[in-house]
């Protein structure tokens, strides 16, 4: 280790986070984006269901879904990408006394909310989505403005757009050291050594074990994984276009050409690494989707698994510890990363600049160690 590396920010973490908060960084600082893996993206990032569902997720996730809607629009143009949004209905459906009761809960909680899923009856959600078997849906609802989103375009697109922006990527740079350095930071990474005035954890499931390198009280991430798995169908002309999830969050399925990708919604706590799907889960999920739609799916093409990690309160964490000034989390967007990345991205990047963190999303909410 010879050279020494100067930046204004060292981000953390090469996935969508990353890439994101270091895109928006890199308007005006220096930035040097540090990822482990040879390949960017390759864990969670690259492992999602790719959908933007408005009135989503916890209550501070699903302001942060319908500010990232207009946003995916303008960067198509920010970026150079191909339109990033790809229109896909999603339904919500109860098919038992938990998923009538779920969905209520759901309808309850995000009425008045922009994004709201409507409540539509059976026959509707029927006709929708043929796709399910008749009789299989006792109550539905609709979210018409979800959206497929091009998940590799925006990320490479980030990608891109910070090293136009003078920004500089490391890959196949595991961090191995950070040490408080004055005001600033030491960080050890791929055999260089980096002085930088900021540092942003945007570790992903790693999130955790990057703050304990420094020294950094932990933030209590619980990395949980999750398989899909693309099933062949017998009959694709079954096939519709609305993604189809279970109001109680035990399956979802929609369309992959004339396939369907299918999963049951499974959160396994692991430990950070690089996640495998489970044989048990993958039947599970077919069982259950054969369940309500009686396709004959008995077969699969190809599954995989990725991590999504979690605070206590399943919300994000955006901030510094403030007796840890400088350390940034950007981190526990659990399953909710790419479909908020453009408005958390911003709000990270502003928050680093000196703006208040948003209690609601601050470490100091957590008190763990």
């Amino acid at each position: 280790m010879t050279d020494v590396v100067v930046a204004d920010v060292v981000v953390v973490g090469g996935g969508i986070a990353g890439a994101s908060v270091a895109y928006e960084l890199a308007a005006d600082r220096s930035v040097l984006l540090l990822e482990a893996e040879d390949v960017l993206g390759r864990h969670s990032t690259a492992r999602s269901a790719a959908i933007y569902v408005p009135g989503h997720g916890a209550d501070v996730v699903r302001a942060l879904i319908e500010d990232s809607g207009p946003r995916f629009a303008a960067l198509a143009d920010e970026l150079g990408t191909p339109p990033l949004l790809d229109p896909r209905p999603v339904l919500w459906v109860g098919c038992d006394d938990e998923g009538e009761r779920a969905l209520a809960e759901v309808l309850a909680e995000r009425a008045g909310e922009p994004g709201a899923p409507v409540a539509i009856d059976a026959a509707e959600a029927q006709r929708r989505s043929p796709t399910l078997a008749p009789g299989a849906v006792r109550v539905a609802a609709l979210t018409a403005g979800a959206a497929d989103i091009d998940t590799d375009a925006l990320h490479q697109g980030y990608v891109r757009g910070l090293r136009a922006r003078g920004g500089t990527v490391r890959s196949g740079a595991r961090t191995t050291a950070i040490t408080r350095d004055g005001d600033g930071w030491r960080i050890t990474a791929g055999g260089e050594l980096v002085v930088a005035g900021a540092v942003v954890d945007a570790a992903g499931a790693w999130a955790d074990e990057v703050a304990a390198l420094a020294g950094v009280p932990r933030v209590g991430l619980a990395p949980l994984r999750r398989t899909i798995a693309v099933a062949r169908v017998p009959d694709p002309a079954r096939l519709s276009r609305p993604m189809v999830i279970d109001a109680a969050e035990r399956f979802y399925f929609k369309s992959d050409g004339p396939d369907l990708l299918v999963s049951r919604a499974d959160e396994t706590p692991a430990a950070p690494g690089d996640a495998r799907p489970d044989d048990v889960d993958v039947a599970l999920a077919l069982e259950r989707v054969e369940a309500v739609t009686a396709l004959g799916l008995r077969s699969v093409r190809t599954s995989w698994a990725g991590l999504r990690s979690f605070a206590p309160d399943r919300r994000p964490v955006v901030g510094a510890w403030p007796d840890h000034p400088g350390f940034w989390f950007v981190a526990g967007q659990g399953g909710s990363g790419i479909e908020s990345a453009p408005a958390l991205a911003a709000l990270a990047a502003s928050v680093v600049r000196g703006a208040a963190a948003p209690a609601a999303l601050a470490p100091a909410r957590l008190h763990v160690s």
